[in-house]
């Protein structure tokens, strides 16, 4: 049993997909005028996360994340490039993909492009007109009007009065209310258009996800996620466009997550405090990055720093470091989950909310108990390190094989430490303690640490 803290309802609801039991769930992608940055890892990661455990609870899981080829920021960036807008936005969608690799997610199920979803986006517009929901201004632009709507603030507790008081004075003369919003605008000299029944021109923001939402998962679905900074205004607007023009329930359990801070401010382009997937991966393999993620709740804030990444590295290290060595045989392994309750805990901290932090403290847990059973009983060690694979193959980690991930980024070859290790043998059996330190410390300060045990020596990267 599922229970998810649903932002519409504001308390942990039990999960009852509308299909039986079959799970459809939405995610606003990204914008592709930039490289990925740190809020975008949290929501490809942690929805990755959260898709997976999905799928192992439900028969099936429709998971549609969206790209927004075309937008204003879009346009903009292409014209500082002076680059066509199709080649901008097809490069920072591999890179998207890149980083998506790099981080051990698995492919969304359906990844609509907005550019491609035009007659769905247009369908939507014409019958919120025909409803009376939806109008044209003097500019020929169609915009939402906010107050036919009844329900809207209702995701987010604004208060149109609240809001109406906040709004610009200056109001564009073009719109009935200064609260409307665009929905479709006129085409400008050398932008993109396509055609409509109004003009040529292009869709705004808010309408792209409402029409390739309903288009893929049907007009009510299960569950819609994003980050934080979409609750107000993109994620109630989707609902007033899709319950304007559908006449019925959007979405059933809204998700959002936690804003990613960096000295407690919020990480934003336009604070210019960001940093690009690509450049923490300059300095951190992809796992300890995911691994950074998940080690808070997906709603609580996520607090970036070099220690933070160091943590998370060090953590993922002794994870390794305890798997590395045995036969991981699963022949007993369900005997051993059975009898410490392990993925029982661990299903259950998932199914609550997704608690990755009380998950990963069940897998050091297990950690624990193989380095104890190591010792003694090397099949139950087997079994017990045969489970923490699988338990962290659920969350994506613990993928790669122990000794490659410890020794991965070494600024020597593994030649040359295998050759150092076999000299400090040497001068230990010579009882040449001085050389044998010396070895040892001069491998230390290049990072690499020595572990000595009953069958030799191994090594890995600090």
């Amino acid at each position: 049993m599922i229970k998810i803290f649903n932002t519409l309802s504001k308390k942990k609801e039990v999960l009852k997909p509308i299909h039986g039991d079959h799970v459809g769930i939405y995610v606003c992608g990204m914008t592709v005028y930039d490289y990925c940055h740190m809020g975008h890892a949290r929501v490809l990661v942690m929805f990755d996360i959260i898709s997976r455990h999905l799928r192992r609870n439900f028969k099936s899981v429709n998971y549609v994340r969206n790209i927004t080829d075309i937008d204003d920021k879009i346009i903009k960036r292409a014209v500082e490039n002076n680059e066509d807008i199709s080649t901008l936005t097809e490069r920072f969608i591999v890179a998207m993909h890149e980083d998506e690799v790099a981080l051990g997610n698995l492919e969304p199920d359906i990844e609509p492009r907005a550019t491609d979803s035009i007659d769905q986006m247009l369908y939507m517009i014409k019958s919120l007109i025909d409803k009376g929901i939806a109008y044209q201004g003097h500019n020929g632009d169609i915009y939402y009007s906010v107050r036919n709507f009844d329900n809207y603030g209702k995701l987010s507790g604004k208060n149109l009065d609240e809001l109406e008081a906040g709004a610009r004075v200056d109001v564009e003369s073009d719109k009935k209310d200064p609260l409307d919003f665009v929905l479709w605008k006129m085409a400008k000299p050398n932008e993109p258009k396509w055609s409509s029944p109004w003009g040529d021109g292009r869709p705004g923001w808010h309408i792209e996800c409402s029409a390739m939402s309903t288009h893929h998962l049907g007009n009510n679905f299960d569950i819609h996620g994003g980050g934080s900074d979409l609750t107000f205004p993109h994620h109630e607007n989707e609902i007033a466009q899709s319950e304007g023009a559908n006449e019925c329930s959007f979405v059933n359990t809204w998700m959002h997550l936690g804003f990613v801070n960096l000295d407690n401010e919020k990480m934003s382009k336009s604070l210019n405090n960001f940093f690009t997937i690509r450049t923490v991966l300059e300095n951190y393999d992809g796992e300890t990055l995911r691994y950074f993620i998940m080690s808070s709740h997906y709603r609580s804030p996520l607090n970036f720093s070099d220690e933070s990444l160091e943590n998370a590295k060090t953590a993922l290290t002794r994870l390794y470091t305890s798997i590395r060595g045995i036969n991981a045989s699963d022949a007993a392994m369900d005997q051993v989950s059975m009898r410490f309750d392990f993925e029982s805990r661990f299903n259950a901290a998932l199914d609550d909310d997704f608690n990755t932090p009380i998950a990963l403290s069940i897998l050091f847990e297990v950690a624990k108990l193989v380095n104890t059973e190591r010792k003694k009983d090397e099949d139950q060690a087997g079994a017990l390190a045969q489970l923490l694979i699988k338990l962290g193959g659920y969350l994506g980690i613990l993928k790669s094989i122990p000794e490659e991930y410890l020794q991965q980024g070494s600024r020597i070859s593994d030649e040359e430490i295998e050759e150092k290790i076999k000299q400090r043998e040497e001068a230990r059996i010579k009882k040449d303690f001085n050389l044998s330190d010396q070895i040892r410390d001069e491998l230390a300060q290049i990072g690499i640490v020595l572990e000595d045990s009953s069958t030799g020596t191994s090594w890995r990267k600090a």
